[in-house]
């Protein structure tokens, strides 16, 4: 019961079941009861954002409109939506807004026009007159944003140094907000390669884990990413949807994972969308054979 992708190298598989409904519990509870039944449609959207903000959003806007119609509820854009070039410079700086500059309102807007939960990456201006802030938003179908969160580990790996453009976010409560029987969390790319990330976003909560990246190509990197996503999926029994810059400097495979590790929906190389049906009732059934959140003997402390 699942629909995948426009774009190349889509694929997809089948959930079914009734959802549950939300509110915070304990990792490993599984949903909660009490909300409308039925499957929900997510989607990841992929493309390479660039240096113009409003062409980024015309793009946007195109994706989460092909996505809606095809039953998306909820569209995940890729992180720095809003601002990109291959090299990071003091452009950067120049071109950050606000938590509630004319990014988030456009998003906030399109939002509201499909009826739709939209996350994207946000070039956020801070009081560092030379960095930013590498932050994700979420708004919701009233056009209320509804959560941020801010990159906590940089990317400083691999040759690259975002810490010198980028301002780390700060260690706190996962910022979470519901969505159709689950809790939503939301981390950033780099952050895969930290179990304890998502770990921590599931203590909160979340059973619906969003990942908006610009995962850069490299030897083995393709393979890093897929395999990353899909672990934190599976240890975690989570549903996870990541989206990625499109090539020629993101590796692209936008995907969605259910809470075994299946790939329910996916791209290849190419911009586009993936839709997949989601429900609690597959998430509750994954924790009572694998109740392995139950099970755990450690506890994740920041450092």
């Amino acid at each position: 019961m699942v629909t995948a992708a426009s774009g190349g190298g889509a694929k997809a598989s089948s959930t079914a079941g009734a959802a549950a409904g939300v509110g915070a519990r304990a990792a490993g509870a599984g949903p909660a009861t009490g909300a409308t039944t039925g499957p929900v449609a997510i989607a990841v959207a992929q493309f390479a954002p660039g240096d113009d903000t409003a062409d980024n959003l015309e793009r946007m806007s195109r994706l989460a409109g092909d996505a809606a119609n095809r039953g998306a509820l909820l569209v995940v854009f890729p992180e720095y939506s809003s601002y990109f070039t291959p090299t990071m410079d003091a452009s950067w700086a120049e071109h950050a807004q606000g938590l509630h500059g004319p990014f988030v309102r456009a998003l906030a807007e399109l939002a509201t026009e499909l009826g739709i939960h939209i996350v994207a990456g946000l070039v956020e201006r801070i009081q560092d007159e030379t960095r930013v802030a590498n932050t994700l938003v979420a708004v919701d179908p009233h056009g209320e944003l509804v959560a941020h969160y801010r990159k906590t580990h940089l990317y400083d790996a691999f040759g690259q140094r975002e810490c010198e453009w980028i301002v780390p976010g700060p260690i706190e409560a996962p910022q979470t907000f519901p969505f159709a029987g689950f809790i939503v969390g939301m981390q950033t790319c780099y952050d895969l390669r930290f179990p304890e990330v998502t770990r921590h976003l599931v203590d909160a909560g979340a059973d619906l884990v969003l990942v908006p990246s610009e995962w850069v190509r490299g030897p083995l990197k393709e393979a890093h990413w897929r395999t990353l996503a899909t672990a934190r999926a599976i240890e975690n029994t989570v549903y996870l949807a990541a989206a990625d810059h499109a090539p020629p400097i993101g590796v692209g495979n936008s995907l969605i994972v259910d809470p075994m590790g299946v790939e329910l929906a996916g791209l290849g190389e190419e911009v586009g969308t993936a839709v997949a049906w989601i429900t609690p009732a597959r998430l509750t059934e994954v924790r009572r054979v694998n109740p392995a959140l139950q099970l755990r003997r450690f506890a994740v402390v920041p450092r």
